[in-house]
């Protein structure tokens, strides 16, 4: 008998620079655990960014900026992706780099405003007629084919729906019978049916079905309360610029839904102002009617110093806008020339007058057991095995060089480790490692000591 195993077909984990960020990591009176969520140290940053976090659910940080300022490597990306995860999938994030206004094809303020109605979200509440139930029944009904041949057609779809006040037959359109389909509803699901479109929604398998041995995981709901036929509360998250590149070519009717129904890939194009105040008269009507609510998010712009004299005085009249995200800036620059004014000189590359308007979080750097657990997440991360002497020679390197240099060194000792026999990361794999590649400290070191033999 041939025994063969199934290969899983899930998709193996990208693991980036912060996977390991699972939040602030602070207790129930804001107070930052030394280690927690994936972060170590910066304990008066992550209380300082968990106030925020509380200011923007509040509703009290809107058209408000922050700037995280500190040296390379000493968590501001962290901390701001941290705040990202605090404020939960519901509240748009948009990160950007600050080079990233510097584009070919469209105005540097474009790109910003692009961004910052991206980090606007808007919840559309509406109450639709539908049909909802556990699914009893489910017989297609097939006639000949009227173009004639063999095959046969569905002309209707037979559906049975139980609530807990009753069941209901219902006789549907062949059209639906595709929807059901394509959700792969079978007897057993818990379903609505839109009245006006048809659309399917398959809300999950129902609860009287949970005992059940199933090899698949499944999201069991309960069975819907009230009759078959009902008016339900549909919620529907879209951002600013979803409805702005919905409309720039547009196809049906103004109303909110014809928007979102509008959403297609095409060229880039600038979106004209006119067409954002349009949008905006729209979107303020639904909020007045109660249908709609606005959902301030976060723009994070990192290298914020990379941003010129034009776009910062841009950024300073976008935030007293009456539709605007919280802003997050985050540098690693001292004092230093303000792009495209290279007479002015200011801190962190910025506008006083801009400077004026934020609450600025420092980050300091990581002493040497602060950087030595920052690496063994790292290595947990990664799924590779490290033991406490290489840990403690790898956290030395760092605060020689830099946190991101030691960092880096990790997979190349774990390489060296298996050429050398070893499952674990040891000392020897780690210093010999350190020998082959330089940091950008012992880089320049040898070009200014051998200077005359490079081209200049």
């Amino acid at each position: 008998m041939k025994i063969e195993e199934v290969k899983s077909t899930v998709k193996t984990q990208r693991i980036s620079s912060h996977s390991h960020i699972k939040g602030l990591g602070l207790d129930e009176n804001g107070v930052p655990i030394p280690v927690a969520a994936g972060l170590v140290g910066q304990e008066e940053a992550r209380e300082a960014a968990g106030i925020v976090v509380e200011m923007i659910k509040s509703k009290r940080m809107a058209g408000r900026a922050v700037l995280m300022a500190g040296p390379p490597g000493t968590g501001k990306t962290a901390i701001a992706l941290a705040m990202a995860q605090e404020l939960g999938s519901k509240v748009p994030f948009c990160p950007m780099v600050g080079s990233e206004v510097f584009s070919s094809e469209i105005k540097k303020t474009e790109v910003l405003m692009e961004n910052f109605r991206r980090a606007i979200g808007l919840r559309v509440k509406e109450t639709k007629e539908v049909y909802e139930g556990e699914v009893t029944e489910l017989t297609p009904v097939e006639t000949e084919n009227p173009m004639g041949g063999y095959g046969k057609t569905v002309s209707h779809v037979i559906i049975g729906l139980k609530t807990a006040k009753g069941t209901k037959q219902l006789k549907l359109d062949p059209s639906i019978h595709e929807s059901l389909t394509k959700e792969k509803v079978e007897v057993g699901d818990v379903i609505y049916i839109e009245a006006n479109s048809g659309a399917v929604k398959r809300q999950g398998r129902s609860d009287t079905y949970a005992t059940e041995y199933d090899l698949e995981a499944e999201e069991y709901v309960p069975l819907p309360k009230g009759d078959v036929h009902k008016k339900k509360e549909v919620i529907q998250d879209v951002t600013l610029h979803d409805l702005d590149a919905a409309n720039a070519r547009p196809q049906g009717g103004q109303d909110i839904l014809s928007m979102m129904g509008q959403l297609v890939k095409s060229k880039k194009t600038e979106i004209t102002d006119k067409l954002r105040m349009e949008i905006n008269k729209v979107v303020n009507k639904y909020i007045d009617q109660g249908t709609a609510e606005l959902v301030p998010g976060v723009l994070f712009i990192d290298e914020v110093h990379m941003l010129d004299i034009e776009t910062f005085t841009y950024l300073h009249q976008a935030l007293e806008s009456s539709i605007a995200p919280i802003v997050i800036f985050a540098t690693n620059r001292g004092r230093c020339e303000v792009r495209g004014a290279e007479d002015i000189i200011s801190p962190h590359g910025m506008p006083l007058d801009l400077l004026d308007r934020l609450l600025i979080i420092r980050t300091l750097p990581y002493d040497k057991n602060e950087m030595s657990q920052i690496l063994k997440l790292r290595a947990q991360t990664e799924g590779l095995s490290i033991d406490n002497d290489a840990l403690v020679q790898l956290s030395h390197i760092g605060a020689n060089s830099t946190l991101r240099y030691a960092v880096q060194l990790l997979t190349p000792a774990n390489l060296t480790a298996k050429v050398n026999g070893r499952t674990t990361i040891a000392k020897e794999d780690v210093i010999e490692v350190s020998t082959l590649f330089l940091d950008a400290k012992a880089s320049s070191k040898i070009l200014s000591q051998h200077k005359d033999k490079y081209m200049k």
